[in-house]
Order: C-alpha cells, then sequence, then structure tokens
C-alpha cells in the first residue's frame, strides 16, 4: 500500500517498502562504520548495547544449530535479527512506514534463507541429503511410506518461504492499520497502548524470523538418522 510518508512523499517514485528498506541498510551500515572507530576494550554507551545483541544473536546460533555451524550462521542470523527489527520499529515513527508490511519485502528475504537452507544441506550432506525428506523407516519394505514422506517433506519445505514471508508481512500490516483506524475512531490513549503492543509485535515477529530460520539451518546441516 502506497502511503504519504516522509520518504514516499521526498520519492514519490519508488516504492515505500524500498526507499525505507534503503534508509534501514543505511542506519546499519552507517552504525557499523561509526563503532568500528570506537570499539573500546571496556564497552560503553552504544557500543555496550550493540554487543548486548550481537551476544543474543550468537547465544541463539549456537543454543539452536549447535556451536560449529552456529558461529557459522551467525553473520546471517544478526544481520537477519537486527535489519527486521529496525524495519518493524519504522512502522511506530509517526510520518514512516515499516517495509516488512510489504509481502515483496518479506519474501526477498524468506527466499534466501530457503535457498541458503538447502545450499548447505547438499553441502554439507552431498547426495545423503535425500534421506531428510524419506522419513525415519528406510527399508524396502517401507518403499511407499518413504514417496509419501518424501511428497510431503518436499510440500513442507515449498511453504517454508511463504509462511516465513506472510507472517511476517500479516502481522507488520494488521499492525499498522489498527494504529491508524485506532488513531481515527478513539483519544490518543487507546492508540498509545496500541503502540506499545505494536512494539512487543515487532520484536516478537524479529524473534520468531530469526528462530524459524535457525531451525530450518539445523534440520539441513544435522544428521539424517
Amino acid at each position: 500500500m502506497e502511503s504519504p510518508s516522509f520518504l514516499h512523499m521526498a520519492f514519490p517514485s519508488i516504492p515505500y517498502y524500498v526507499s525505507y528498506s534503503w534508509l534501514a541498510m543505511g542506519i546499519l551500515i552507517g552504525l557499523a562504520v561509526y563503532l568500528r572507530g570506537k570499539i573500546a576494550v571496556l564497552p560503553s554507551g552504544l557500543q555496550n548495547v550493540m554487543e548486548v545483541f550481537a551476544d543474543f544473536f550468537l547465544n541463539l546460533s549456537n543454543n539452536v544449530i549447535g556451536h560449529h555451524w552456529g558461529e557459522h550462521f551467525y553473520p546471517l542470523i544478526g544481520t537477519l535479527g537486527l535489519y527486521i527489527g529496525l524495519c518493524n520499529f519504522m512502522g511506530l515513527i509517526p510520518g514512516f512506514e515499516s517495509p516488512t508490511s510489504n509481502i515483496n519485502m518479506t519474501a526477498s528475504m524468506a527466499v534466501p534463507v530457503f535457498l541458503a537452507t538447502h545450499y548447505y544441506g547438499i553441502k554439507v550432506h552431498g547426495p545423503k541429503y535425500i534421506l531428510h525428506f524419506l522419513g525415519p523407516i528406510r527399508t524396502l519394505a517401507a518403499l511407499p511410506l518413504m514417496i509419501f514422506m518424501f511428497f510431503l517433506e518436499l510440500i513442507g519445505h515449498l511453504v517454508r518461504p511463504v509462511t516465513l514471508s506472510v507472517r511476517l508481512f500479516g502481522n507488520m500490516m494488521a499492525k499498522h492499520y489498527l494504529l491508524v483506524i485506532l488513531a481515527i475512531l478513539t483519544p490518543w490513549v487507546i492508540p498509545t497502548a496500541i503502540l506499545c503492543l505494536g512494539t512487543l509485535i515487532s520484536v516478537i515477529q524479529a524473534y520468531v524470523f530469526m528462530l524459524l530460520t535457525c531451525l530450518y539451518l539445523a534440520g539441513a546441516v544435522e544428521e539424517a538418522h
């Protein structure tokens, strides 16, 4: 949905979800460059805050995927967490839009996660990666069940990018419409309460996206028993 937000009025020819995603990338890149020149042995201020986020993302990756692959995927998980979180919070600022309230934006993150999952699954296991799709019973007598499990797992994997993108998009769009409608129909007290709820939703949805990404990657690199 195109809306008269700050960047949309400044650049009307650019879709809002593109302009605000660029803004989010610019903020994160600028923050990284700034902190790179300010790193201290004893962290303080903004460095301390970002290290808390970094430790959280690393612990999430290690706990879900395992220490070896968790550290390998940690940059991906951390980038998704910071980027989605910032994009979600943009929708809470008057005059701004949340780029994650557009399905194109959320799909642009869900599809690479889907491709990375199967890329690393094939890279780690080679042809044996197919065993992940055949179920726990792999005997000649269970061949019909194996075929059924293969197509069932295949459908489940193909649906993953859809569920990732639609879940985030749906929640962000619902939050946006709810805030707009309540701001029109009710006094400022109720929209403020919904704004607090929107903050919670923004955090939870960023965490859910990261968690599901970790689970998908963990399932791809683990051994198929």
